[in-house]
This record gives C-alpha cells, sequence and structure tokens, in this order.
C-alpha cells in the first residue's frame, strides 16, 4: 500500500493545488455572477454553442466546418473585446471599487435620488409625458448614439426643460448613468412581444422593450393620466408612488455590488 501511494503520489492534489481550485472556482462564480441577466449571458450560451459544434465536428471529421470555427475562433477574440466593452468596463469598475468609500457614495446617491424623483414628479404634475432609463451593469452606449449626447448633473429642472412640449428632444428617451445625464432625445427598442393592456403608449412598450434587452430601470411619465410606471426586467409597474419610486432609485443610480 505504501509502495502504490508513494508511486501515484504525484496524482495527489496537494495544498497549493486544492488553493488554485478553489481561487479558479470562485473566480469563475464571480464571473457568471456578473454575467447573469444580462446581454452578455445569452451571447456566452452561443459561444459555448459554437465551441460543441466544433468538438462536433472535430470528432465526426466533418473537416470544412471545422476549419471555418478555427478561423472564427481566432479573431472571436477581438471581437468579443469589442461586444463585451460595457460589461467589461462595469466589472472593472466594480471590482476597483472601495467600501471605504461607499458612505460618501452613498450620500451622493441619494441626492441624485431625489432630483430624479422631483423630476418625475413635476413633470406628472405637469402632464407632461417623459421616459427616463437608469443604466446599471449594461451599457446603454449604443441607445445613446440614436439620441444627442449630453453631459451634464442631473436635476429636476434639466428634465423638465427637456420633456417640454415642443421641445426638441422631448420626444425621445433621456438616459441617466450615475449622477449624469448622459443623452436625451434617444430611440428605445420597442417591445417584440404582445402587450395585454391595450391603451400603452410607445413610451410604455418603449420602456418595456429596453428592460428586456437591458437590465436599466426604466421610469414613464405619462402625459394622458399623469401617471408614472417603472419598467425592469422586461415588467411593467403602474401606478407607482414617489415612496416605491424611491426605494426603486436607491442603488439603481449609484454602485452596484455583484451579489445584486
Amino acid at each position: 500500500m505504501i509502495d502504490w501511494i508513494m508511486r501515484y503520489e504525484f496524482l495527489l492534489p496537494q495544498v497549493g493545488d486544492l488553493l488554485q481550485i478553489l481561487i479558479v472556482a470562485v473566480g469563475i462564480y464571480y464571473v457568471l455572477r456578473l454575467l447573469a441577466r444580462t446581454r452578455a449571458m445569452q451571447m456566452l450560451l452561443g459561444v459555448l454553442l459554437l465551441a460543441g459544434i466544433y468538438f462536433a465536428a472535430n470528432f465526426l471529421g466533418l473537416t470544412l466546418i471545422e476549419t471555418i470555427l478555427e478561423y472564427a475562433f481566432q479573431y472571436g477574440v477581438i471581437a468579443a473585446l469589442i461586444v463585451f466593452q460595457p460589461e467589461l468596463r462595469s466589472a472593472l469598475a466594480r471590482l476597483g471599487q472601495n467600501r471605504m468609500l461607499r458612505f460618501f457614495n452613498k450620500m451622493e446617491e441619494s441626492a441624485v435620488v431625489e432630483e430624479l424623483v422631483e423630476g418625475v414628479e413635476r413633470l406628472a404634475r405637469a402632464k407632461i409625458g417623459g421616459i427616463i432609463a437608469i443604466q446599471r451593469d449594461v451599457g446603454l452606449d449604443e441607445y445613446a448614439d440614436t439620441g444627442t449626447r449630453i453631459q451634464a448633473r442631473i436635476s429636476a429642472d434639466i428634465l423638465l426643460s427637456i420633456f417640454a412640449p415642443y421641445g426638441p428632444l422631448h420626444d425621445g428617451a433621456v438616459l441617466v448613468s450615475s449622477d449624469t445625464l448622459i443623452a436625451a432625445g434617444v430611440i428605445l427598442p420597442l417591445t417584440q412581444f404582445p402587450v395585454a393592456d391595450k391603451s400603452l403608449g410607445t413610451r410604455h412598450r418603449a420602456a418595456i422593450g429596453l428592460s428586456e434587452e437591458t437590465d436599466a430601470l426604466v421610469i414613464v411619465v405619462s402625459e394622458e393620466t399623469s401617471q408614472v410606471s417603472m419598467a425592469q426586467r422586461g415588467r411593467l409597474e403602474r401606478n407607482v408612488s414617489p415612496e416605491r419610486l424611491r426605494a426603486a432609485l436607491s442603488g439603481a443610480t449609484g454602485p452596484r455590488d455583484a451579489a445584486e
């Protein structure tokens, strides 16, 4: 028995091996949690499907398919860096966050939330329609390109002026990242799924559509009813009160933990 152990000792995991396995496992778990509920997760599944097809072609001797996929994988790394750029940027930013600064971030976030809530309330009281998308983990740069780029700190006055009737940007959406209004007059994708409530207008359908494609929180103010609605994860919540809106915005405008 001792001779057998000594002969195959190199196969037994050492403490260092177990530690490396644990670190890699935690890293993979963190990446999957980071990609969950984002477009990147769907793309990752597509890459895994292509990898499965490649190994099947290799096993069955399908040379043409194998060669095509080999060329695709060679240039796929560069393509992945471009496609996953918003997710990679968000991941690096979250890794660089210092927990010692969370208290100050919360103070700043609270001020932004109050400005947003006040702006939405003023729009509703004036019966001015509007749609505001709050960026979370998935970047909204591709949608910002459809409107006018703006780099301005969020304030209720700016929101009211943008959505004022007959203004050049009032028909589109406003995109918000952290405490900054990054674009206005933005065109958002409409939901492709049937909507049970036929009274929902274009703004509401666009809010649902964006929340289906990204993890953004989208706020809609109806100019007909002054009703405030909120869309996230493909679901629309109607008759949102200021307290409910304030609770939903808390954490949506500031840094987010990976566990959220």
